[in-house]
C-alpha cells in the first residue's frame, strides 16, 4: 500500500479498504496511537467485551514464538463471526511474526498492532507499508485544526460550551499527547461540573500548577534581568521550602529550551513564530520567553548553562549553602540579562 500520511489517517480508518488484514499504529503520540489502536480493535469485533472475539496479545510473547500470531489469526472461532487481534508491540521486532501473517488469507479476522515510535527503516513499519493487505498509520501530536476538533468535540459531547479567550488559552496549553489531552479536558469539565460555559478562569484554575507558576516566575525574572521580581520571587520559594536543585533545575531546563529557539531566531526565524511552536509552554509565559529570545544570544545562553550546571553541582557539595549558591547564579544570569 502507499504510505498514509498523517493529516489522512482519519478518513481512511473511517472506510477502510476490505482486503486490509493488518493495521499499524505508530508514532510519538502514544495516546493516539492506543486510542486509535482501541477504536479500530472495537470495531472489527461484534462485542468488544468478548474475551473470544478481542483477542489481546503482547508483542514479546510474540517475539519468543513468532509462529502464535499467524496460529492465532487464521484460527476459526468456535462460534464464527468476527475476530481482531490487538497486539501490544514492544521494542523486540515482531516484523517476522507478522510477515507470516500477510503471506496467509486472514478471513473475518484484524490485526490490530498498537507500535512504538517507529523510524521509517524499522522492519515492521517497511513490512506493513509495502504490504498490499495491510495499513501503516502514523500518529503525531494533535496540533492547530486537529487539536481545536478535539477540544470542540469532546466539549460539545459534554455540553459544554466555551469563550472564545479560553478556547484559545486551552489550545496553546495542550497538544503534547492525546491521551493527557483527554485527561486534562476531562478536569476541566468536572471543574465546571454545573454549568454550561467554560471561561478563561477555568482555563487557568485547572491546567496551571500554583507551585510550578510561582518557579517559571522566578526563572522569567532571571532571563529577563528584573532583579527586584527575582528576589521576591526567590524568598518566597525559600520561605516555602523548595530546594534550591528544583530552581536551580528549572532554570537549566529553560535555558536547554532556550538554546535551540535562539538559533532558529539566529537562521532568520521570527521570535514570535518559534515562540508560537513551542506546544508545552504556558500561554501566559509566551511574551516574555519571546523577550528572552531577544535578549539572549546563543553565546551567552551556552554560558549561562554551563554557569547553571556549576552551580547544581555545587549545591551538592555545599549542602549548607546551596540557597545562597542558587541566588547568586540566578543574579548572575539577571546581571547578563540586564547587559
Amino acid at each position: 500500500m502507499v504510505a498514509v500520511k498523517a493529516g489522512d489517517v482519519d478518513g481512511v480508518l473511517r472506510r477502510p479498504h476490505p482486503g486490509i488484514g493488518v493495521f499499524l499504529l505508530y508514532g510519538p503520540d502514544t495516546g493516539l496511537v492506543n486510542e486509535r489502536a482501541r477504536a479500530v480493535a472495537e470495531r472489527s469485533v461484534d462485542d468488544p467485551s468478548d474475551p473470544f472475539q478481542l483477542i489481546r496479545i503482547d508483542g514479546d510473547d510474540i517475539a519468543a514464538d513468532p509462529a502464535r500470531l499467524a496460529d492465532e489469526a487464521l484460527t476459526i472461532g468456535l462460534f464464527g463471526g468476527r475476530r481482531a487481534i490487538w497486539v501490544k508491540a514492544t521494542s523486540r521486532n515482531i516484523a517476522p511474526a507478522v510477515e507470516m501473517v500477510l503471506k496467509g488469507r486472514l478471513q473475518d479476522t484484524a490485526i490490530v498492532i498498537e507500535g512504538g515510535d517507529l523510524a521509517k527503516s524499522a522492519p515492521l513499519r517497511v513490512l506493513c507499508e509495502r504490504a498490499q493487505n495491510a495499513l501503516a498509520l502514523p500518529c503525531y501530536a494533535d496540533t492547530g485544526r486537529d487539536l481545536g476538533a478535539v477540544v470542540d468535540e469532546t466539549l460539545k459531547s459534554g455540553g459544554f460550551a466555551i469563550s472564545r479567550e479560553a478556547r484559545a488559552a486551552l489550545l496553546a496549553s495542550l497538544g503534547g499527547d492525546r491521551l493527557a489531552t483527554r485527561g486534562e479536558l476531562a478536569k476541566l469539565m468536572l471543574y465546571a461540573h454545573g454549568r454550561r460555559e467554560i471561561t478563561l478562569d477555568d482555563v487557568d484554575a485547572v491546567l496551571s500548577d500554583v507551585s510550578s507558576l510561582a518557579m517559571d516566575a522566578v526563572v522569567d525574572a532571571a532571563f529577563a534581568g528584573q532583579g527586584t521580581e527575582l528576589e521576591t520571587g526567590a524568598r518566597r520559594l525559600a520561605a516555602e521550602g523548595v530546594a534550591a536543585s528544583t530552581v536551580l533545575g528549572a532554570a537549566l531546563r529553560h535555558a536547554l529550551m532556550l538554546l535551540p529557539a535562539r538559533l532558529a531566531v539566529e537562521e532568520g526565524k521570527p521570535a514570535g513564530a518559534v515562540v508560537e511552536g513551542m506546544r508545552s509552554l504556558h500561554f501566559r509565559r509566551k511574551p516574555l520567553v519571546e523577550r528572552h529570545l531577544q535578549r539572549w544570544s546563543s553565546e551567552t545562553l551556552r554560558q549561562a548553562i554551563a554557569l547553571i550546571q556549576a552551580s547544581l553541582l555545587d549545591t551538592r557539595r555545599l549542602s549548607d549553602l546551596d540557597h545562597v549558591v542558587a541566588a547568586r547564579t540566578l543574579l548572575d544570569i539577571a546581571r547578563t540579562a540586564r547587559r
